[in-house]
């Protein structure tokens, strides 16, 4: 399990390194929004003052008061909308807002309950008394400037959920070239010693050798014959054939009762005698149940059970292969079918996914951990589809 757990190390260090690099963008753009606020509020404090100013001019032609600052004052505001209403919330006058926005009554009262929502207005007392309000919203560039962070920390994940999406696809791409490859050898390798060994078989058939010993000579050189076309047929598409499970499962527990430790009991929830006819490629399916009734009896540390059940449904057929071994933590349910993943101190952690694939790959089927327990067992569960999809006929 060691190179697993490094690799999701690695995974979650890139992904933590992403996310405070999100972050840290937010902060430091958030904390310049906050000062170009500020001074977007000054300027429009400056402007109100202005307007204070110019209520106070009594005489344009007198010289000592000089009014053209202020009237740049309110002439240099080109980003902030501003709107000048009386008491009664009549507008007196805008700048910065598009006309559009406020061409009849209903747009301009709402445009101005916006603003009126988004910051504190500020009161300006003319001569006679009377009060003008001013209502003012952030600039364009102080809105584009709000936003920014948030579109950069999306872009951010997308660009990060693309790349993993990408490396995960050519990381399952080479995997699977290098299985295939790896198969197709093992295949290959085996093929000589197999035909070399029926070879012989036939000759010790008409030997003197007790029965029982040459019939069980016979049933594992059958086997190594089934082993070497199991890894044959990885990479190709499987032909699926109508095949009653019952006698499929039945077998194989049979074969594996005779060949594990006596201490380990199997208990079949099934009738031997039933038909369930599922379209499977019976070779491979049998490599998936070996995967899962063996990994259930390593399972178990002395003593134990394992037991197989059958449940025939109208559209699907369930195996639940259910052991009293040390159980599953709930957050391995998924991670345990992943290449490279175990527990055993020998092994690669390619059984369980493996036979994922030839159930969910080939057959149209799930395979899953239905429930489990720690220290009191696991039940995996197989479904099954009773009948083959046309439109996905292999």
């Amino acid at each position: 399990m060691e190179p697993y757990l490094v690799k999701q190390r690695w995974k979650i260090l890139l992904l933590v390194a992403a996310i405070a690099i999100g972050f840290t963008s937010l902060f430091i753009t958030n904390n310049l929004v906050n000062d170009l606020a500020l001074e977007e509020q000054k300027k429009i404090e400056v402007w109100a003052e202005a307007i204070r100013e110019i209520s106070l001019i009594t005489d344009l032609s007198d010289s000592i008061q000089n009014f053209s600052l202020i009237v740049q004052v309110l002439q240099n505001n080109t980003t902030v909308p501003v709107m000048l209403t009386d008491e009664r919330d009549s507008i007196l006058s805008y700048i910065n807002i598009n006309p559009k926005k406020i061409n009849t009554e209903e747009k301009a009262k709402r445009y101005l309950n916006r603003m009126k929502a988004s910051k504190n207005p500020i009161v300006v007392t003319l001569l006679d008394d009377s009060k003008n309000i001013v209502y003012y919203n952030d600039s364009s560039t102080l809105v584009r400037l709000t936003y920014y962070p948030y579109i950069q920390l999306l872009i951010i994940v997308l660009f990060i959920l693309a790349s993993y999406y990408a490396f995960s696809h050519s990381r399952k791409a080479e995997q699977n070239r290098v299985w295939v490859g790896l198969a197709k050898e093992t295949a290959h390798q085996l093929g000589t010693p197999t035909s070399s060994l029926l070879a012989w078989f036939e000759l010790i058939k008409d030997s003197n050798l007790e029965p029982e010993l040459v019939e069980n000579l016979g049933k594992d050189i059958g086997r190594l014959e089934k082993v070497t076309t199991r890894f044959s047929k990885i990479g190709s598409t499987p032909s699926l054939i109508e095949t009653n499970l019952v006698s499929v499962v039945n077998a194989m527990v049979n074969y594996l009762d005779g060949r594990v430790s006596k201490k380990i009991c199997f208990t079949k929830h099934f009738n031997e005698s039933d038909y369930v006819p599922v379209p499977i490629n019976e070779t491979l399916f049998e490599w998936v149940l070996e995967n899962i009734i063996k990994n259930s009896v390593d399972a178990i540390q002395q003593e134990g059970e394992v037991s197989i059940s059958i449940i025939d449904n109208t559209q699907v057929v369930f195996v639940d292969i259910t052991d009293t071994g040390k159980g599953i933590p709930r957050s391995h349910f998924k991670t345990i079918f992943q290449p490279g993943f175990t527990t055993k101190s020998r092994g690669w952690g390619l059984g369980l996914s493996l036979s994922t694939r030839i159930i969910e790959e080939y057959h149209g089927g799930k395979l899953f951990v239905n429930s489990s327990e720690i220290n009191k067992g696991t039940t995996f569960r197989i479904v099954l589809r009773k009948f083959l999809d046309k439109k996905r006929r292999l």
